[in-house]
């Protein structure tokens, strides 16, 4: 009971980390119905521009969040006009897909070049620091990071419900040629929503190097997981990437902590898998 509460408490707070990290693959796809294989190479960016401001300042990597957000936000923004817009809109599904991993390894060869392949890690202070309530082992950094990825996600709610950019990005969202007939300029709501994914996966990244060491090859694990939480939850949604991360996190902690760790990775494709057989479009993704 003891090992399973604790998996439990793991899975929940590692989960959000994750809610974060797919939040911004489950926006690009809604506001442009690209699959972005691209966003785990920018989670691992992220780590690597958190660690150099740790290394080289001694800036914690929370406090390095708003730095390496506007950073990768223009390098987001930038990447949607040199590569994607020019893209027909009829084929920018389909072409989308070589166009991202074309990026992503991009990415790793940049981040290769300049950090090597050397496995790295972002070591604070605090790194080791842990809380026992009630005989259960709380990490300090975890919980920091599940607050700061909760704290996030509430923000990116925010600015999609109650600002006007939010309210151009569920237009187009929800009827594409629609919200270009009301006035929407799609491909400009189109490149800040890229610039916000890769801004989600700045601050995604920081807690990612907090908790695991990463090297420029981190991604392709991480985009696994990403797709696979993204679809779990329903492409587009970001109700249902939060639902989808928690679902997948706990349950591999559970196993993990139970049965056995060498169990875990698998447990998200078959849960995957699952779910998939029986409502197809996701847990909140809507039929076609």
């Amino acid at each position: 009971m003891h090992a399973l509460v604790q998996g439990l408490i793991l899975g929940v707070l590692t989960g959000g980390v994750y809610a974060l990290m797919a939040s911004g693959q489950t926006l690009v796809f809604g506001i442009m119905k690209v699959v972005n294989l691209a966003q785990g190479a920018l989670v691992v960016l992220g780590a690597y521009l958190s660690y150099q401001l740790f290394v080289s300042y001694g800036i914690d990597p929370f406090l390095a969040i708003p730095v390496t957000a506007v950073v990768m936000f223009a390098l987001g923004v930038g990447v949607h006009l040199a590569v994607l817009r020019p893209l027909r809109r009829e084929d920018r599904a389909e072409l989308s897909l070589l166009v991202t991993f074309a990026v992503a390894l991009l990415i790793e060869g940049v981040i290769g070049v300049v950090w090597n392949t050397t496995r790295r890690s972002i070591n604070t202070s605090y790194a080791n620091d842990s809380w026992t309530v009630a005989g259960y082992q709380i990490t300090v950094v975890r919980f920091a990071a599940f607050a700061l990825s909760a704290a996030a996600l509430g923000l990116l709610i925010l600015l999609l419900h109650r600002t006007r950019f939010g309210r151009a990005v569920r237009a187009t969202v929800q009827n594409p040629e629609s919200a270009r007939l009301l006035g929407v300029r799609a491909e400009r709501v189109a490149a800040l929503g890229f610039g916000l994914g890769a801004a989600t996966a700045a601050a995604a990244g920081s807690v990612y190097g907090l908790l695991y060491p990463f090297n420029a090859g981190s991604h392709y694990d991480l985009i696994s997981l990403l797709l696979s939480i993204v679809v779990l939850g329903g492409l587009g949604s970001i109700g249902g990437a939060i639902a989808g991360a928690m679902i997948i996190s706990v349950s591999s902690a559970v196993v993990a902590s139970t049965i056995s760790p060498s169990w875990a990775p698998m447990t998200f494709f078959v849960l995957l898998l699952a779910v998939l057989l029986v409502r197809p479009q996701g847990l909140f993704g809507r039929p076609a």
